[in-house]
């Protein structure tokens, strides 16, 4: 598409119940468009894309204009357009993110939400209980919708977006609580900071270039895009991250990953941690002065950085904070561990 202008959607703040939960719709994890009612004019599969939505300015295909989203045609019949997503994961759904970006005359008016329990069969009618009531939507904007109190504690597999009566979604996000894979090792050793097993970022100081829940991913990132990489820090201190790990435990081994970060990758890392089981998360603000579960240590750029006997032993841990000294990038911070049985 370089030889058409593009233009890329606006940022936004994540409200706090997204910033403590993970997007259940992300691809990278496993989730996918998997039917819809229809997409004639751009494909249901475009929606789950993590990157920001683009308009390509003359950009046509043979349907017509280039949509970066879902988009169904003029409906000319009673009834509304649906697309159904394969969660990556079961989760407990807190909310969803709904991006119109870039659709203005060709949005739908409103929309809302389904979802399929654990262990119920999706292709059953029956089988599917409402969410989120009808919300009307605007064009051109990110909208936040939080899952009502009474229904954020079910276990959902599937959902199933209705929009009224037709038109495009650029982006669906969907934040919840995974009801974790236990994803370990060969070993035995549970991954603490795999999204899939439930972990999530908690805090940070800056997030410019790429966002935290990145380096919980699976697999290595395909580019610096999918890693965390700061701001060049122009005054005294360091770069951190808070991430709640998938379970409280000891951990075993860590890896650090810089892949594809090279003149940008941090100096030097280290790991803090800290056992806040029962306690007001509002302590992450002292998260400085927490125990030292790995003292600093030297990077190289795009390398995995392996290490075991290094690690101290701090006990069990519910959180972890991963200093960069002074800032820069990192692909991917795995810890493994044993879950803490008392």
């Amino acid at each position: 598409m370089s030889e058409f202008s593009i233009l890329q959607s606006q940022s936004f703040e994540l409200p706090p119940w997204a910033k403590q939960s993970i997007n259940l719709a992300d691809p990278r994890l496993g989730a996918k468009a998997i039917d819809s009612s229809d997409d004639f004019f751009a494909p249901k599969e475009r929606m789950l894309n993590p990157d920001p939505a683009i308009f390509a300015i003359g950009k046509y295909d043979e349907h017509g204009k280039w949509m970066d989203g879902w988009e169904s045609r003029r409906r000319r019949i009673p009834g509304n357009d649906w697309c159904v997503i394969q969660l990556a994961v079961p989760g407990k759904i807190q909310g969803v993110h709904i991006d119109t970006s870039f659709f203005t005359g060709n949005f739908p008016t409103s929309a809302s939400l389904d979802g399929c329990l654990v262990g119920s069969d999706p292709n059953q009618p029956e089988s599917w209980i409402s969410l989120l009531d009808q919300q009307a939507l605007q064009g051109d904007s990110h909208q936040f919708f939080q899952i009502p109190e009474s229904k954020d504690h079910l276990e959902i597999a599937y959902l199933r977006l209705n929009i009224f009566p037709d038109g495009g979604i650029a982006r669906l996000q969907v934040f919840g609580k995974p009801a974790g894979l236990n994803i370990t090792d060969e070993n035995g050793l549970l991954e603490l900071t795999s999204a899939l097993n439930g972990a999530y970022g908690v805090a940070w100081n800056d997030a410019h270039f790429g966002v935290v829940s990145n380096i919980l991913l699976p697999g290595r990132g395909i580019n610096m895009g999918e890693g965390w990489e700061t701001r060049r820090r122009r005054d005294p201190g360091n770069d951190w991250c808070v991430i709640a790990l998938a379970t409280c435990a000891r951990p075993i081994r860590c890896e650090l990953d810089t892949a594809h970060f090279k003149g940008n990758y941090p100096d030097r890392f280290s790991l803090q941690g800290a056992n806040l089981h029962g306690k007001n998360l509002s302590v992450v603000d002292q998260s400085e002065q927490w125990e030292f579960l790995l003292p600093e240590q030297k990077l190289s750029m795009d390398h995995q950085h392996f290490y075991q006997n290094e690690l101290l032993n701090t006990g069990p841990i519910s959180h972890v904070r991963l200093n960069l000294y002074p800032d820069g990038g990192v692909s991917r911070l795995r810890l493994w561990g044993k879950i803490d049985q008392k």
